[in-house]
């Protein structure tokens, strides 16, 4: 049974994309509505770095093993080679922060130790093949939005939604877009990301203020071309503590130093890129690895990872209006549980409950929520 037959997405990046997906999978065409475009944000820049067991233990650690393994039935249904997804291992490796000069460890401290080479003081196995792997996430949502449009005919609108339009009965009938234009239908998805707190104006303020607090963590990136293909990645202890994922592609994604978290009010796609932080990035880069040090990067980005108080994402229905839906707050694992929050999604959308995955505790009224 369809228990909605016209949805909207508000949002074009990881989660938006996903719901989109996992409906068209069920050949249900959606309507996604970006200002941009697909993945103009932190789901065209983050690192794509996915661990399985990380969370184990918390409320999102179900989230993250389902959507681990879903990232891996994406690989095959969509090509891995087009996702640049693989398996990979991750080291934690600990940095002499007080080495007068840079220098190259012997030994067994860089035994296991793929490229990180100055300063070592030693280094931990923090995941292999079964648990680490990596995906592309601007080539992801790329695919995942093809394969939408190609299956079920999932139309694309460049535009702003400024209003949630509910019936007498409660329920969603429509959004009206910042052009003034009116898109009919019977469920709305907000998938926004770190702007999801501007959504509470599209409701009456009783029904806004059910949606919790979103604010964004900003991260800047830099992206190095490596002289070969590396097959490690390392969250470094000492010089900032950077993490590097490198790519199958010969990139090594290099980020650190984020902001604390804030409302966040720079517009998607055009966050305000700091060179003296990039400049951090570069100078931590010199001081772990020989290979990686001297070569300039070829990208500078920054981007903003959605955040709640509590640091729990939040997915579920919105309560006081039928058909009205959030998905947002993933923080640095949006990439990771995109898909399985759309899979959750769509089950919501399609059979008013999820199988796989239980929302009690990611719900808008989550016991967790402060």
């Amino acid at each position: 049974m369809v228990a909605f037959s016209k949805i909207v997405i508000a949002g074009g990046g990881i989660i938006g994309n996903s719901v989109s997906y996992y409906l068209a999978k069920l050949n249900i065409a959606t309507t996604v509505i970006d200002p941009i475009g697909i993945a103009p944000a932190a789901s065209g820049k983050a690192g794509g770095f996915l661990a399985r067991d990380w969370s184990d233990g918390s409320p999102i650690g179900p989230l993250q093993q389902r959507s681990f393994d879903l990232h891996a039935q994406q690989a095959e249904d969509l090509g891995a080679e087009n996702i640049d997804y693989r398996r990979l291992v991750c080291m934690a490796v600990g940095c002499d922060e007080r080495a007068a000069a840079v220098a190259k460890p012997s030994g067994k401290k860089l035994e296991g130790v793929e490229w990180a080479d100055i300063n070592v003081l030693g280094k931990n196995m923090m995941g292999g093949t079964d648990t680490i792997a990596q995906v592309h996430p601007k080539k992801l949502c790329d695919a995942m939005w093809k394969f939408s449009q190609e299956r079920a005919g999932s139309k694309l609108i460049i535009g702003k939604v400024v209003e949630a339009i509910v019936d007498d009965d409660g329920s969603i009938e429509g959004v009206k877009l910042d052009d003034g234009s009116t898109i009919e239908c019977d469920a709305l998805v907000i998938a926004c990301g770190p702007w999801t707190d501007a959504t509470k104006s599209w409701f009456p303020s009783e029904i806004g203020r059910t949606i919790p607090h979103m604010m964004g963590v900003k991260y800047h990136s830099i992206l190095i071309q490596s002289p070969r293909v590396l097959n490690e990645a390392v969250f470094f202890s000492g010089h900032g503590d950077p993490e590097v994922y490198p790519r199958p592609d010969g990139d090594a994604y290099i980020t650190g130093f984020p902001d604390p978290a804030v409302v966040v009010t720079e517009s998607p796609g055009k966050e305000e890129v700091r060179p003296e932080v990039v400049s951090r990035l570069v100078d931590a880069t010199k001081k772990v690895s020989s290979l990686l040090g001297p070569i300039p990067p070829h990208t500078e980005q920054a981007c903003y990872l959605p955040t709640t108080n509590d640091g729990i994402p939040v997915i579920g229905e919105i309560p006081g209006v039928k058909g009205a839906f959030v998905g947002s707050g993933h923080g640095c694992w949006g990439i990771l549980n995109g898909p399985a929050t759309g899979e959750a999604m769509a089950e919501l959308l399609t059979e008013g409950e999820t199988k796989h995955v239980d929302l009690k505790l990611l719900g808008v009224d989550s016991p967790y929520r402060r």
